[in-house]
């Protein structure tokens, strides 16, 4: 089922999601589940699986050469989501990115997709490789996430990029796209973000899932100037408990967001990441209360491998 539709079938009531991380490369799919299973209790709708670009990585071929290899430490995202469908009859939605593919790569994942019947995918552009300063696309694939959005809309139509083929069955993929409450590192204004994040609905994007924030004010006045501009598809908010001590020179530098000050002091005055995993559950709870007492479609919890804390707030909540 789509998405949009589990929000219609809700009738105005919030629902629980969350995201994982596919293994690594020699880990077992069953540490996915262990942290799966406790989250199932509270009835997600979807589960998104998450999608990792290329890397580089660096082979010594002995005298001082290095061998330049491009590997995916974390593959399997579709085969992961079609697991999860068959294993917890839940929908799950692959994130598929502009960085580290083509178009044509792109094209063979969503047949994919449709063959197994996936409902649903995430377009990101995604992030640029670790040794650049800038996103680069790879030579013939998309360079913004809304002309992603714009190829997986026109396969829905049954335009392929190049071949001419009879359509019997045309995919109808659900569209998610990402929007950022405090913009987008790269944008040079709210503003511009949310024109370009415009863009991204009007190539066919049917919902909307937020990045991290930790200030429900940034998150109401995001929804009210989306929709001011026209944006009126559903807006998800992605929410993030912290959880080590770390996340408070982390989270700011990587995405850019800014930390309430009393979550600041709170973490600040814990004597070890116990208590400040115990702070972040406590107020992700808070926050959480609020958000879906304003009518949020769905609350959205990135869990980054672990279960325990978002099982924590999700049993106050639904």
């Amino acid at each position: 089922m789509k998405v949009t539709d589990h929000i219609k079938k809700a009738n105005g009531k919030t629902l629980f999601s969350f995201e994982v991380i596919p293994p690594q490369k020699g880990k077992n799919i069953q540490d996915l589940y262990n942290n799966i299973d406790p989250l199932m209790e509270f009835n997600p709708p979807f589960i998104d699986v998450t999608t990792s670009r290329e890397e580089y990585v660096y082979i010594d071929k002995g005298n001082g050469l290095l061998d330049k290899r491009i590997t995916r430490m974390r593959p399997g995202t579709v085969g992961i989501c079609a697991s999860i469908m068959h294993k917890y009859g839940v929908d799950a939605i692959p994130h598929l990115l502009c960085g580290g593919f083509t178009k044509e790569e792109t094209e063979y994942v969503l047949v994919d997709c449709h063959y197994l019947g996936l409902d649903n995918v995430m377009a990101l552009r995604g992030d640029s490789m670790k040794d650049e300063a800038y996103f680069k696309p790879v030579e013939g694939g998309n360079c913004f996430a809304s002309e992603l959005v714009a190829q997986i809309a026109a396969l829905n139509r049954g335009k392929y990029l190049h071949d001419d083929v009879v359509v019997e069955h045309n995919s109808d993929f659900c569209i998610g796209v990402a929007g950022y409450p405090e913009k987008h590192m790269e944008a040079p204004s709210l503003v511009t973000d949310l024109k370009r994040l415009k863009e991204k609905v009007d190539a066919g994007a049917d919902y909307i899932v937020t990045q991290m924030f930790f200030d429900n004010t940034k998150f109401f006045g995001f929804v009210d100037k989306a929709r001011a501009l026209g944006i009126n598809v559903p807006i998800i908010p992605g929410i993030k408990p912290i959880a080590v001590k770390r996340h408070l020179q982390i989270l700011p530098q990587v995405f850019k967001i800014d930390l309430p000050q009393d979550l600041i002091d709170a973490v600040e005055g814990c004597k070890d990441n116990a208590a400040v995993r115990q702070v972040g559950i406590e107020f992700a709870i808070q926050q959480s209360k609020e958000l879906k007492a304003a009518g949020v479609p769905v609350l959205h919890y990135y869990s980054m491998g672990k279960s325990d804390n978002i099982k924590a707030i999700a049993s106050q909540l639904f």
